[in-house]
Formats: structure tokens, sequence, C-alpha cells
């Protein structure tokens, strides 16, 4: 009976053993009576086998979840959707370049003053501040005596014109069958001429005043009351950029009402230092570059051939196209003089380059959408990299809005971090 309480003791002191020490080596275990192989209890209480340490924890193998990391799906109607711009790649030309800051301002060339050619009051305004006006456009009108007099000596000397020229013909026709006098024909004439004369002088005072030939030629049909009106309108086609016409008030003559300018090109005034002189020449075209990633090739359109005796630099004007309002005059800006250029076998655009954990890479058009590529960078500019590893000539990759790209991964890896 003793014998039977014994082993029963030591066969539960076993298993007990064999369950809390797992680890416990084959020859401890023999010399302890425990079994290699787990009992059922033990096969019950063991954790089940969970994901490898880096999975995603979704039941992939680890083979097939490699295969997917790097590669977003995305048709040919979601990436003309996105923006985004496939091209191959292939050599190109690496330009070195100098910077020189410089200040945006109007066109000198696509600017007009609108100046009132006599005082008066201002009886109407029509446009307003950074309004954008077509050429001819009435800007404002104003009311002055001495429109009326210049108008009013017009019609008069119009009418005369006309009264003098039927005398002229009735006289040319008494004279030719010898029924009046020779004199009283010349006489007609002198006085035909002279009315004509002051129907020129008339229509030039106008004309200085600022009436079109068409306003001039309609004086004759305008009611009284509107002689006295002068209308001002825009020389050129642009946008008002500065207006002092108010209302009811009084202008003097010459004093400048608006200020017209057409800003779809813009005028980038260079600065450049004696030491980049040599690379600058007129004719010359510059990367300019602004705040964000605000970028535009100009042309060098002016350059002073005399330094300025307190800055000791030369003026410089380049030329950029502003088309869509992009640029501001008084924004200041970079422009970039060519000083060398470079031939490289791979060149790809900046935006093609993004990076991911610190590392550059570039994403590859392929048939389901894009894959995710390391590359090794070289030699730079201010329009792309050199790629020295990773990618060969006519290799297909996103060159523009790549960044949505590089969303889209994140995105994606953040999912499956669930």
């Amino acid at each position: 009976m003793l014998r039977m309480t014994l082993l029963a003791g030591a066969a539960v002191g076993g298993l007990a053993l064999a369950v809390a020490f797992p680890s416990v080596p084959e020859t401890a275990r023999g010399l302890l009576g425990l079994s290699s192989t787990p009992t059922g209890a033990a096969r019950a209480a063991a954790p089940a086998a969970g994901p490898k340490p880096g999975g995603h924890g979704h039941g992939h193998a680890e083979g097939e979840e490699h295969g997917e990391e790097g590669h977003i799906a995305m048709t040919a109607e979601g990436i003309e959707a996105a923006g985004i711009r496939v091209a191959p790649v292939g050599p190109g030309t690496l330009v070195t370049r100098a910077a020189v800051p410089g200040v945006l301002a109007a066109s000198q060339d696509r600017q007009a003053r609108v100046t009132a050619r006599l005082g008066g009051i201002v009886a109407e305004v029509r446009t307003a501040l950074g309004q954008e006006v077509g050429k001819g456009d009435v800007l404002a009108v104003l009311e002055s005596r001495e429109v009326a007099d210049a108008k009013g000596e017009f019609l008069a000397a119009t009418r005369s014109a006309a009264l003098a020229e039927t005398t002229l013909a009735r006289e040319t026709r008494l004279w030719r069958q010898r029924i009046s006098a020779e004199q009283e024909f010349l006489q007609a004439r002198t006085a035909a001429e002279e009315a004509r004369i002051k129907v020129d002088l008339g229509r030039a005072r106008l004309a200085a005043l600022g009436l079109s030939e068409t306003e001039v030629a309609s004086l004759a049909r305008q009611p009284a009351a509107t002689l006295r009106r002068l209308e001002l309108r825009a020389p050129i086609a642009g946008r008002i950029t500065a207006r002092n016409a108010v209302l009811g008030a009084s202008v003097a003559a010459d004093a400048e009402v608006f200020s017209v300018a057409d800003l779809s090109v813009l005028w980038v005034e260079l600065a450049i230092s004696p030491r980049d002189l040599p690379m600058a020449r007129q004719g010359q075209t510059v990367l300019v570059t602004g705040e964000g990633e605000a970028r535009t090739e100009g042309k060098i359109v002016f350059l002073s051939p005399v330094l300025d005796p307190e800055t000791r630099s030369a003026r410089a004007v380049a030329e950029i196209p502003n088309l869509e309002g992009t640029w501001r005059a008084g924004g200041f800006v970079t422009a970039h003089l060519s000083t060398a250029e470079q031939r490289v076998d791979v060149l790809v655009p900046r935006d093609a380059i993004q990076e991911v954990e610190g590392r550059k890479v570039v994403f590859v058009r392929n048939e389901e959408g894009f894959e995710l590529r390391e590359v090794e960078t070289g030699r730079e500019d201010g329009n792309g990299y050199e790629i020295v590893f990773g990618l060969d000539q006519g290799t297909e990759i996103a060159v523009a809005n790549a960044f949505s790209l590089r969303a889209e991964l994140s995105k994606s890896e953040a999912g499956h971090a669930h």
C-alpha cells in the first residue's frame, strides 16, 4: 500500500514538473521520469501559433506579403484622373547655374497711365481697382467747360465749312457761266479753305483731349447736354493697378487718374555682380524660381553695359510669361544663370524622385499600376537628378505628381499595420 502511494505521488510530481518546466533537457526529463511528448492536457494549454514577427497578421505567407510590398494598383483612368504623368527616362543635360536675386515688376512695355487732359469734375466711375479692362473701355467720365468749348468750336467750324463749300460751289458755277466776276470766285475759294483749316484744327484739338475719330464724327448727333462730358478710356488691355478717381471730385489737368498694366508678362529686375557678369548675356534663357515650387523660364531682354556706381552691379531685365497670374509684381524671386552643361546617361525630373523611409525612390509603371524602386542619384541641377543606379534608359516612371503615389503607398502601409 505504501509503495502504491509513493508511485502515485511520483507520477503527479513528474506531471507538474513537465508542465512547469517545458524546456528541461531530455536527459533531465528522463531522470525525472518525464516524457518528451506533451500530454493531451499540455497540448491544450499551449497557445496557438501566431503570425511571424514582422508580419502584418493577415494570414499571408511571408513570400506573398513581400511580393505585394511597394506595389500600387491603379488603372490608366485613375492615373489620368490623379494628374500623374508617365514618361520614359533617357539621357539629358545637367546645367550648373549661378543664383541672382531679383524683384518682379510690371513690364514697362505693357503698362499705361491714364491722365486727365484738362481739368474737370468726375461725373462717373465705371471701373474698380483690380478690374480687367479691354482696350478702349470707358474707365470714367469727366465734365468740363473746356471740353464743351472745344466741341462747340468744332461744331461751329464744321457748319461754317459746309456753308463755305456751298458758296464756293455756287460761285464756281456762276464764274464758269461768266455771270459773276473772277474775284468773287477767288474770295469764295479762300473762305472755303479757311473753313477747312478751322475744322482740321478743331478735330486735332479734340483728338488731343482724348476723343477718338468715331466720337468726333458723332458729335453733331449728340444732345447739347453731353458736350461737356469727356470719357477716359483704357489705352491698352490689362488690369487696373491704380485708381485716383472719386465720384464728384475735382481733377486737375495732367493728373494721373488710372494706371493700367498688362500682367500677362512680367519683368524680373536683376542686379548682377561683376563676378557673375561673364555668365550673363542679352537674349539668354534663365530659370526663375519663387516661393514654394513656383518656377518658369524667362529671357534676358536688357543687360546694362555700365555698372551702378553705388552697388557696383549691372542692371539686367528678364521677361517671364504670366498668363495664369501665378506671379505677382513686387515679389522676390531668384534667377539662375547657366554656367556649365554636363551630359548624363539617365536624367529624371526632380518631381519624379521621392523619399520613402530615408531612401530615394521612383515609381515605375507596370501592367497593374506602379511599383516602388530604390535608385541612387548622382549629380543634380535645378530641374533634375542624374540616376547612377536603379534605372535603365526607356523605363517608364511617374515624372509628375509622384508625391500622390507616395501618399497612396503610405495609406496602404498604414492599413496593413492594423
